[in-house]
């Protein structure tokens, strides 16, 4: 017997089972591949989502941007030294409604497009949502508080929104960021490119460095504390949990393994 391929309809009832509810404002990080093939593909997915949260919830996705980075900092991979200041000169100006997100899957890119959806304006860091929240969500992202308590990450944790990991494993939990800002830790200065009055500008300003190394293994020890919920999602194995459970969790794991800078 061949079994058949999961559909928007039952997706949703798997989401159900997870957990999710009508009126929830979930943060999502998600894997299509991991759920498997589709009718719809990445359409169908969101459509599940909003299904299940309806007109009263919200979807919100990171869609960072961290190739509109300085060249000096880059690693995966390094370029030459010489680039250096053509990227700097080149690279384009974050513009939330044109500027596409990077590294952070095809689900995510699908909320951002999504009809009506808000995102915020950082040039590196944004977020965007879809959903009855989402222009109150996204209002507030400074430019030094990248993931930090003026960022949509905080916005988020005080509503009270859950985390849902969908095919994915805590390395990209990004709501652990916020955690790394309640913790002492030094400031290191970052540059991109954004539109100013003048017109397209390099522009520098001084956050923290932001780690996400040890997330796996925060993930791990959270797991161990039952506060969240595990199931399938189509083939995906996928996890919802609360926020600021999370990063309070991460919070103190990080007081305790990661030596201060």
């Amino acid at each position: 017997m061949v079994d058949l391929p999961p559909t928007r309809s039952s997706l949703a009832r798997d989401l159900v089972s997870l957990g999710l509810r009508a009126g929830d404002t979930v943060e999502l990080h998600a894997s299509l591949r991991a759920v498997g093939w589709v009718p719809g593909g990445r359409v169908a997915v969101v459509q599940a989502l909003l299904d299940v949260v309806g007109p009263t919830g919200t979807v919100v996705v990171a869609t960072q941007t961290a190739e509109n980075s300085d060249p000096s900092q880059w690693s995966r991979p390094p370029v030459p030294e010489q680039w250096w200041p053509v990227i700097r000169e080149h690279t384009p100006a974050f513009e939330p409604a044109l500027t596409p997100s990077h590294g952070v899957g095809a689900v995510a890119e699908m909320v951002r497009v999504w009809p009506g959806a808000v995102r915020s304006d950082h040039p590196q860091t944004s977020f965007a949502a879809v959903g009855a929240r989402a222009a109150e969500l996204m209002a507030t992202h400074r430019l030094d508080s990248q993931l930090g308590e003026e960022s949509p990450l905080a916005a988020l944790e005080r509503v009270g929104a859950r985390v849902l990991l969908l095919g994915v494993g805590f390395e990209v939990c990004t709501a652990f960021h916020l955690a790394e800002y309640r913790v002492p830790s030094t400031t290191t200065e970052h540059g991109c490119a954004v539109l100013t009055p003048r017109g397209r500008e390099w522009i520098t300003y001084t956050d923290l460095p932001l780690d996400s190394d040890d997330f796996g293994a925060i993930g791990a020890a959270y797991e161990q504390t039952g506060e969240l919920s595990r199931g399938q999602v189509g083939a995906a194995d996928s996890r919802l949990f609360p926020m600021d459970k999370a990063i309070a969790f991460a919070a103190e794991w990080m007081r305790t393994n990661r030596t201060p800078t």
